[in-house]
């Protein structure tokens, strides 16, 4: 229940943060992680601290907090949000939904996991329907116009970190609660991202219009996107497995899609529900394998 919330919240920040550039001409990508991440930490620090429930990092694991806060928020976040701003959010949605796809082979690399054929039929699967998309996207079955290439290429680009952020968290699943994990992800994210947003976009900040629309957008960004959803999807990863939990990134395209709709953002075509269920059905079939170990185990 946890994971699929995750995908929901997930879902509608593709949405959220494509409304945030239509309406903030002057915001850029490092503004905007940098808000969000700061609001992610000025709610979930202070809070673990109240309840004596923030963990200290053990000897040791300093190291990997911080390269997981280099993959997801700093990497993964810059490349998202850049190809956010270049193609349509459900289409950003589709393209991130291809991560459990390519989790196998980063744990195989890592911890030696076998790659099984329904993996590579998986794969094979979700890239036509990743193409359906691409190529009958557009008004009357034309082409998507929305398919930036270098957007595509920024979202794959988070695509693989995102593998490389998943091989981490296991590393720390099982020695950290998912809330402290999460609460040293967005704080470290902050250091990263604020001496840059400092150095980079110090003249945007004035121009920014502060509107109660936009700091809603930021807080929900950065306490449900950023925490809460992080949180779930720890929950998940610590009691599935990384390759269990992925699976659930395949509905993220489908609210995302709802969302955008439902806000007049995007128009329904013939081709944007087809490729979803092609999709969802090649990282499905991609995961059977997964799906009835984890059943035969619990038995």
């Amino acid at each position: 229940m946890l994971l699929a919330l995750s995908t929901v919240i997930w879902g509608v920040s593709f949405i959220l943060t494509k409304e945030i550039f239509v309406t903030q001409p002057h915001i850029t990508v490092f503004t905007l992680l940098t808000f969000r991440l700061v609001m992610a930490s000025a709610v979930t620090i202070p809070a673990l601290l109240l309840l004596k429930r923030l963990e200290p990092i053990r000897r040791g694991d300093l190291k990997w907090f911080l390269l997981m806060a280099l993959c997801e928020p700093f990497i993964y976040c810059i490349c998202e949000t850049c190809g956010v701003q270049l193609v349509s959010g459900s289409m950003a949605s589709i393209v991130v939904a291809t991560i459990p796809l390519f989790v196998p082979f980063g744990m195989a690399i890592a911890y030696k996991e076998r790659i099984q054929i329904l993996t590579l039929a998986g794969i094979v699967l979700s890239l036509v329907g990743l193409g359906v998309m691409l190529l009958f996207g557009g008004e009357a079955g034309g082409a998507n116009l929305d398919a930036n290439p270098k957007g595509l290429a920024w979202l794959f680009a988070a695509v693989l970190t995102a593998v490389v952020f998943t091989i981490l968290l296991v590393k720390l699943v099982g020695r950290y609660k998912p809330f402290t994990i999460t609460a040293y992800q967005n704080l470290f994210g902050c250091l990263y991202f604020i001496p840059l947003m400092l150095i980079m976009d110090h003249t945007q900040l004035p121009l920014l219009d502060y509107t109660p629309k936009f700091i809603v957008m930021i807080a929900i960004l950065g306490i449900f996107c950023s925490t809460l959803a992080y949180v779930f999807y720890n929950v998940g990863v610590q009691h599935l497995g990384a390759t269990a939990a992925c699976i659930f990134s395949n509905v993220i395209p489908v609210f995302s899609l709802i969302a955008a709709i439902l806000i007049g953002q995007e128009q329904l075509s013939w081709s944007k529900p087809i490729g979803i269920v092609i999709v969802v059905s090649g990282v499905i079939l991609a995961q059977l394998k997964g799906i009835k170990k984890t059943h035969r185990d619990r038995k």
